[in-house]
């Protein structure tokens, strides 16, 4: 009977940061500087594997789609940010928070499996060398990146549904600066037990497999690099394979602590530090970590650039 009275939301307040002016203005500044080093990171990593003999490469095919995928994260929550940043009442339409939930959570569950397959790809080519050629063909490689935005697809929209089936009744702030699972779960007024477990078991499953799959590929990584008779050799495996195991703690780690824990749920502003850093500060960092600790990637920069410069 009293589920007869509630009234349905038909929109929400992004409560995000602080309300004071000058901070947001300050925040404004910051995340839109942040952004931008963010397209110009992600879409010149894009650009200068298209253009150089890299893009022969499976380890830089996932790595044009990594930079992409960081992209369009970034580009699904951040935009809306710096643009309620500039508001007084930030209001989104429930269609809205519907659809930037799906667009996030598909592009963080792609992130996830991405990561799974470049581990999987180092191990292959360290491990297996002689046999890489024959396994990461370009079919299969096309197949793992399909496969992986497949799940990502699949498991945003039960994430989505699990949660847009509850009733929102009110009140409709949300606590976070964009619309993400666990503050809207908090904002439910039906019974949201079934949604909760859902999200821990999914993300804990995608998280600790992926995790475990990454944890045994490096274990076998490692031990083939001690095992290598040139330091030479050994120097330049470990700095192909450092910048991607150093994607994947950051990752890994920040998602596993928003999500892979069931108080992480009841948390509010611990929500949106960790926010912060996997949806707009991680896009942003990947493309410096690549060009930074891979030789490969430095090489073709400095091409590319001295063939600007000279010619």
């Amino acid at each position: 009977m009293q589920e007869a009275n509630w009234t349905q939301v038909s929109e929400f307040i992004l409560l995000g940061f602080a309300d004071r002016l000058e901070v947001q203005l300050s925040l404004f500044l910051l995340f839109l500087l942040i952004y931008l080093l963010t397209l110009i990171g992600n879409l010149g990593m894009i650009v200068l594997i298209q253009t150089e003999s890299l893009r022969h490469s499976p380890m830089y095919f996932f790595l044009t789609n990594l930079s992409f995928v960081d992209l369009c994260f970034s580009s699904s929550i951040t935009p809306r940010l710096l643009y309620d940043l500039l508001l007084d009442r930030k209001v989104i339409s429930y269609s809205a928070c519907a659809t930037q939930l799906w667009f996030s959570a598909t592009f963080a569950t792609i992130e996830c499996y991405l990561l799974v397959v470049m581990a999987y790809d180092r191990f292959v080519a360290i491990c297996n060398p002689l046999l890489y050629p024959v396994i990461m063909t370009k079919n299969i490689c096309l197949q793992l990146v399909f496969g992986c935005y497949l799940l990502g697809i699949v498991i945003s929209i039960v994430h989505t549904h699990g949660t847009f089936r509850l009733s929102f009744c009110g009140p409709n702030d949300i606590t976070s600066y964009f619309c993400d699972i666990p503050p809207l779960l908090r904002l439910s007024c039906s019974d949201n037990y079934v949604s909760k477990i859902v999200l821990f078991v999914v993300a804990a499953f995608v998280l600790v497999l992926n995790a475990v799959i990454v944890l045994i590929s490096y274990v076998c990584i490692l031990s083939t690099i001690l095992r290598m008779r040139s330091s030479t050799g050994r120097r330049k495996t470990f700095s192909t394979c450092a910048s991607h195991l150093m994607t994947v703690i950051l990752y890994f780690g920040t998602m596993t602590f928003m999500y892979g824990q069931p108080g992480g749920l009841e948390a509010v502003e611990q929500d949106k530090i960790v926010s912060v850093f996997y949806t707009i500060v991680i896009p942003m960092l990947n493309p410096a970590i690549y060009s930074l600790r891979n030789e490969e990637v430095k090489k073709a920069l400095k091409k590319k650039l001295n063939r600007k410069i000279f010619h």
